[in-house]
């Protein structure tokens, strides 16, 4: 069953300038995940998808470069349309695609995750934290009953997905148009492998975390 992962990145962003090979502790932020990925068990090959090859100069050697259209840079295009792209060049049996912007989950929990979708208990994977507190969406509850408050501890949880990976197999995506199928495997995360760096606030955080963690 061939494994693939594929790390899509453009050098240029829209609310974060760089913000793909911005440095985290001197490397650059895309270099995190693809090292993460190559150490990651169960995985064949691993892409980095961009339209610009000077991604290279940030990325360990081992990475697999291949080249995108540039349309797909686009700040209006929509992910699906570069993971289909991706999809069509490169045959797998299981993808896995990871964000450069989760530059802190660890490889043993992508590969726990791989393993899940590989020996097929499940069709698919993704990272998420857990919220176990009093949720509202709509201003509606959604995990709990107003006339019948629980305690804490036993509400039905909220996950909430981090993008740091979805791991799928081919016909889910190809037949159902889906990155997430019908029996997903849930990776819980939290602390520095829930970080997802989307705008400057999170890149400090992030920077921060890092810093605090390496001193402990």
């Amino acid at each position: 069953m061939k494994t693939v992962a594929f790390v899509p990145i453009k050098l240029n962003s829209q609310r974060l300038k760089d913000k793909n090979i911005l440095p985290i502790d001197g490397k650059p932020l895309c270099s995190y995940i693809a090292n993460t990925l190559l150490a990651s068990k169960g995985i064949d090959e691993v892409y980095v998808f961009a339209s610009d090859e000077r991604v290279c100069e940030y990325m360990p050697n081992d990475i697999i470069f291949k080249k995108r259209d540039p349309y797909l840079d686009g700040d209006l295009v929509k992910g699906f349309e570069i993971y289909k792209a991706f999809i069509e060049m490169v045959d797998a049996d299981v993808y896995v695609l990871a964000h450069a912007t989760s530059p802190f989950i660890k490889s043993d929990t992508i590969s726990d995750a791989v393993s899940r979708v590989r020996e097929g208990d499940y069709d698919s994977a993704f990272s998420a934290t857990k919220v176990q507190t009093f949720s509202w969406y709509k201003n509606e509850p959604i995990n709990y009953d107003l006339n019948d408050v629980p305690r804490t501890q036993d509400i039905e949880p909220v996950w909430v997905e981090t993008s740091a990976f979805y791991i799928f197999k081919k016909e889910i995506f190809t037949k159902h148009n889906r990155r997430i199928g019908f029996k997903p495997y849930i990776a819980e995360v939290s602390g520095l492998e829930a970080i997802d760096i989307d705008e400057k606030a999170d890149y400090d955080m992030a920077c921060m975390m890092y810093e605090a963690g390496n001193k402990v």
